[in-house]
């Protein structure tokens, strides 16, 4: 695990257009399932902020757009959306095109800029106001994170890595909460 995270740290510093040879299954499972915890526990570490920003009163959190979406639906119909008709879609248009870019160069600018503009895209889900737009590096932190995370996995092992691994975060996070509802 932690030598998992320290590659994810290292590529996200330099992301480059690099396959993974490896194509044993179960190592790509064990890397798959590490990269899985380690956006769990990014989205852990990084809530208290979130917490703290809807304690101070600066933005109300409990205006989220996504729990307004699935309020009046049952578990296997926000699985299906959230874990599997959105991942795929946000995957193959902000995924998709990045192995495109050839050189060293314009493949890292657009690693990035894909990672950021998937993170905020996700500032719709929050209402519109002044604090949301001055916070809103802080609250689309996760997306970003989670950007280069599924570009990771995209660019080293395939498109349909990074569909699952954003499929089996979204479902995670689905089954929590609707556990703990």
């Amino acid at each position: 695990m932690k030598e998992t995270f320290l590659n994810l740290v290292s590529y996200l510093k330099n992301p480059v257009l690099v396959k993974d040879t490896n194509t044993d299954l179960n190592y790509r499972f064990k890397i798959f399932f590490q990269i899985l915890i380690i956006s769990i526990l990014t989205g852990l570490i990084i809530t208290p902020i979130f917490a703290l920003i809807d304690e101070m009163g600066l933005v109300n959190m409990d205006n989220h757009k996504v729990e307004e979406m699935f309020k009046d639906m049952g578990i296997l119909k926000m699985m299906l959306l959230g874990a599997i008709i959105v991942p795929a879609i946000e995957e193959l248009i902000f995924r998709g095109p990045i192995t495109a870019f050839k050189s060293a160069k314009s493949f890292k600018i657009g690693f990035y800029v894909f990672a950021l503009i998937f993170g905020y895209v996700h500032i719709s889900n929050f209402d519109s106001t002044i604090n949301v737009i001055l916070l809103s590096p802080i609250l689309v932190l996760p997306q970003i994170l989670l950007g280069g995370y599924f570009g990771y996995i995209r660019v080293r092992f395939g498109l349909q890595w990074s569909i699952l691994l954003h499929g089996s975060y979204n479902g995670t996070l689905i089954l929590l909460g609707f556990l703990f509802e």
